[in-house]
């Protein structure tokens, strides 16, 4: 099962694996990582579950890696940095949120991440 996103210093435990969707399979609406080919309830909800957790740590690291972009993106020495409204734009985020989301970018480049428990800036 996936565990919560380490900091730096800890080792990084991999989320279980998302076992790969054929394309035709995953056209189909009805078709979600062979969960509905699972009978027994007490599987389907493990399976569930592993895939539940799995994609909220990939969700979570990439929120992570957004906001560190972001920073990257406004940082002042760059002579073509993009102010927080251009990166709302382009994240599809509201220029306050793309602040916040600078913020946390800079504070995880900084490695300033103690007391975080979750990767959302908000």
């Amino acid at each position: 099962m996936a565990e919560p996103t380490p900091r730096r210093n800890e080792p990084r435990l991999r989320p279980a694996p998302l076992l790969f969707e054929p394309a035709e399979a995953a056209g189909d609406p009805e078709h979600f990582f062979d969960l509905e080919s699972i009978d027994d309830p007490a599987a389907l909800l493990a399976r569930a579950t592993e895939l539940t957790l799995a994609f909220r740590a990939a969700a979570d690291r990439a929120v992570e890696f957004q906001a560190m972009a972001a920073a990257q993106l406004a940082d002042p020495r760059r002579f073509d940095r993009l102010t927080p409204a251009d990166i709302g734009e382009r994240a599809e985020w509201t220029e306050d949120y793309a602040k916040k989301m600078v913020e946390f970018g800079r504070d995880l480049l900084r490695g300033d991440t103690e007391g975080r428990g979750h990767a959302d800036p908000v």
